[in-house]
């Protein structure tokens, strides 16, 4: 048996135990690192913790300290009262906002992933505040950003179709951007009508809730006046009563001017809150305009407003998602292992070498899905178009549509817990219990998994495009 197919039955050994013995799925990943490469790939140590995702811990650490303390100062209540108020209660608009918000950053410049540490903490912040599914809107922030992902001024887009270019094929920047944009719209869409979107429009308990925030001060001061009417009794009928709207409020409480002091805490800016926001904006600021790193920019700003507000911030450590890491991190550098030792390049030649055409696309598509559910994206993009190459210039198969089906495939699955944007948005939900959602996102992936690659290659594909 050779050492990459060993490789590849570890893997899913690790998948059986971890599901049927609740076991840490990363801590076994890393156990699996260290036995596959040591005994099987002959490794040292260093090249096993080659693979270990820094970058991507950082990354998770990073953000959810950030929002972390947003949440203990109440930011985050402060942003999920302000989007109710921006649609005027209408909650189903909510999920289509988060789509539309992270396709528009990636479109413009945003890695993916940024864009969804950006977006995920305040969307399922709303979603657990408003009882939306967080697999939902989970699911609406990641299409939104793969959505977004291939305009051609965009980073995923650059990369690809720089590789078009350096491979000598056929290209066409619009159709690879469409095809991505329509792919995860249509995708949102059922996710949106699967779980429970429709629904929401009937829900009128958030517009009652934007109402009541805004009256209840109203309300408590009527009481109060009613009270003090009632109290005064006799000495109110033998004083002189003044003239005008000041008398009108005395013998009529029901027109008594609401307080500007809202009663609900959570819609008023003080000091933290507003820090909060602005470090909220210098990270999207940093990783857009500057192309700073995401994880990095989020543990300094974090740090800075622990400084300021330590008692907002002294339980913050302790609500980093440390079991995700833990998970995605064990499970990344056993995929890096994978790689090291050639198991992916090994997979991918040999469905080149089948010799048909139609089939090794079909097959080099569900490749692309399903390592990138586990590792990079765009190192995926970067392996798969190159391998393609030789049954393309055989001039069987519309290089376009085979290079987008490509695209699609390896980026529409990055709702998979393992890779980076599930990873946040696992990391970002409050409230859930993590190893459920977990699950929820792990059969979502391998949903997408199973259907999106043979869709993308019936429609991009089989007609021959480009």
């Amino acid at each position: 048996m050779s050492a990459e197919l060993i490789s590849i039955l570890v893997l899913v050994v690790v998948f059986v135990i971890a599901t049927t013995r609740s076991i840490n799925m990363g801590a076994l990943a890393f156990a699996a690192a260290f036995g596959v490469g040591e005994l099987v790939a002959d490794f040292d140590t260093d090249t096993i913790f080659a693979g270990f995702p820094g970058d991507l811990f950082v990354v998770l650490v990073g953000v959810t300290y950030l929002f972390a303390i947003a949440r203990a100062n109440g930011t985050t209540d402060w942003l999920v009262h302000a989007s109710i108020r921006l649609v005027r209660g209408r909650v189903v608009l909510i999920p289509w906002v988060m789509f539309v918000l992270t396709g528009a950053l990636t479109a413009i410049g945003a890695v993916s992933p940024a864009a969804v540490a950006i977006v995920a903490p305040i969307a399922l912040s709303f979603a657990a505040r408003y009882h939306i599914s967080p697999l939902l809107m989970g699911a609406m922030v990641v299409h939104g950003a793969q959505g977004g992902g291939f305009s051609p001024i965009s980073i995923y887009g650059t990369i690809v179709n720089g590789i078009v270019e350096r491979e000598k094929l056929p290209g066409n920047e619009i159709a690879l951007f469409l095809a991505s944009l329509v792919v995860n719209l249509v995708i949102a869409g059922v996710v949106f009508v699967l779980f429970g979107g429709l629904k929401l429009r009937n829900d009128e308990s958030v517009t009652e809730t934007v109402s009541v925030s805004a009256s209840s001060s109203a309300s408590s001061a009527v009481s109060a006046s009613a009270s003090s009417s009632a109290s005064a009794g006799a000495d109110a009928d033998e004083k002189s009563e003044p003239e005008g709207p000041e008398a009108d409020r005395k013998k009529d409480p029901s027109k008594e001017e609401p307080s500007e002091e809202p009663a609900d805490d959570t819609t008023r800016l003080n000091p933290a809150r507003m820090a909060t926001l602005a470090a909220l904006v210098a990270l999207v600021v940093a990783v857009l305009a500057f192309d700073l790193d995401a994880g990095l920019t989020s543990i300094t700003l974090a740090v800075l407003l622990s400084t300021c507000w330590p008692e907002d911030s002294r339980n913050a450590v302790s609500q980093i998602a440390w079991p995700t890491v833990l998970l995605i991190c064990g499970v990344l550098t056993y995929v890096g292992v994978l790689d090291e030792m050639g198991t992916i390049d090994w997979a991918g030649e040999g469905v080149s070498d089948i010799g048909v055409p139609l089939l090794s696309a079909v097959l080099l598509c569900y490749i692309g899905a399903l390592v990138s559910a586990f590792a990079s994206s765009v190192g995926i993009m970067g392996a798969l178009i190159p391998l393609a190459v030789p049954f393309l210039a055989q001039g069987e198969i519309g290089a376009v549509g085979m290079v987008a089906a490509l695209a699609v495939s390896a980026t529409v699955v990055d709702v998979s817990p393992f890779s980076t944007n599930g990873a946040l948005v696992l990391a970002a939900a409050p409230g859930v219990d993590r190893e459920r959602f977990f699950r929820q996102l792990m059969m979502y992936g391998g949903i997408v998994v199973a259907v999106v690659p043979a869709v993308v290659w019936l429609a991009l594909v089989v007609p021959g495009w480009g």
